[in-house]
């Protein structure tokens, strides 16, 4: 009889992999160091050189666009994993509902509400401001891209939060913490795996983006994408040139995504709980919470510590502790 974690269930997986991404990833680097006799070059990769404006107008759109979801959305990944279980589905759904609409017809949508003649003017127009000029420009695009894929970035931060437990919050505001402190160093540093994977989620498709700033950016707002697509498609028509670009461009995801993931490496071997601890400056103290308030020299017994009620532990033993300041 077949074992569940039988490794040949795997097979279809890897079938597919090899099939639609090892394969075509061959032929892209084939083209990429090759001309139209198929003689080996590097011609292509330094023509891209040629572009550099445009990676690097694609690479700060991206930035930007990667930010703002960021600062959308992590108060509302906050706001839905401290609701109720059934709201918290009911407050999902809306966030994923735009996403149930095509891809194309948002974008459109968005044209005619920037337009000078859009809903968007109407209104500045009513208080004696605009008309302004928003289509086809970098700020359209950027829009574009944060109303298009900031549920992406919602969704992990959800799941990341949704695993902190409501008493470390507590804990930290009993040892006096502020706001500021319980979100910098609480809330940020336990969800660093949800903001990697954000980032990551949203910066990938946003950089290689060719449709948004095709239908909001006109043609002064060219990025990868376009270029790409114009290599392919456009009456440029030159694979060899396309590919080398893909290639680039996917060296530069890459990096990015390898950057971004040593934060979450970091912070994953840092966050560690132990059973037991026998000494000041063991894993369950060293937790960030601790080090708000709590000088080192003043913890000397030694405390058996729980990851979720550990910190009211130490407070409940060492009361005199917030208040006593560092020497």
């Amino acid at each position: 009889m077949m074992k569940i974690y039988d490794k040949k269930l795997a097979y279809p997986y890897f079938i597919w992999m090899v099939l639609f991404t090892v394969v075509p990833l061959i032929i892209v680097v084939y083209y990429a160091l090759t001309d139209g006799s198929g003689n080996f070059t590097i011609a292509n990769l330094t023509s891209v050189s040629g572009y550099g404006s445009v990676f690097a107008r694609s690479l700060l759109l991206a930035l930007v666009a990667t930010v703002i979801c960021l600062v959308i959305a992590f108060p509302v990944g906050y706001f839905l994993s401290r609701l109720r279980v059934n709201k918290q589905h009911i407050m999902l759904m809306l966030v994923m509902l735009p996403m149930w609409m095509n891809f194309l017809l948002r974008t459109y949508a968005w044209m005619g509400l920037l337009s000078i003649n859009g809903p968007v003017n109407a209104v500045l127009g009513f208080f004696g401001l605009g008309p302004y000029t928003m289509l086809n420009t970098s700020g359209a695009v950027v829009l574009g891209m944060v109303y298009n894929y900031v549920p992406y970035m919602i969704l992990p931060l959800y799941t990341s939060m949704t695993k902190i437990d409501q008493s470390l919050v507590e804990a930290a505001q009993d040892l006096g913490a502020s706001t500021t402190q319980t979100l910098f160093r609480v809330l940020i540093p336990m969800s660093v795996p949800g903001i990697s994977t954000g980032i990551t989620m949203v910066f990938v498709p946003a950089v290689s983006t060719f449709v948004i700033s095709r239908m909001l950016g006109g043609g002064s707002n060219l990025m990868i994408g376009d270029l790409i697509e114009m290599q392919f498609l456009g009456n440029s028509y030159n694979l060899n040139v396309g590919s080398a670009m893909s290639l680039v461009l996917m060296i530069i995801v890459l990096l990015c995504m390898s950057f971004t993931s040593s934060f979450d490496e970091d912070e994953m071997e840092g966050v560690s709980y132990e059973n037991e601890t026998s000494a000041p400056d063991a894993a369950g103290l060293r937790h960030p919470l601790l080090l708000l308030h709590v000088p080192a020299h003043c913890l000397y017994d030694r405390v058996q510590l729980q990851p979720k009620q550990g910190l009211r532990t130490v407070h409940r033993l060492y009361p005199q502790v917030v208040h006593q300041p560092a020497p």
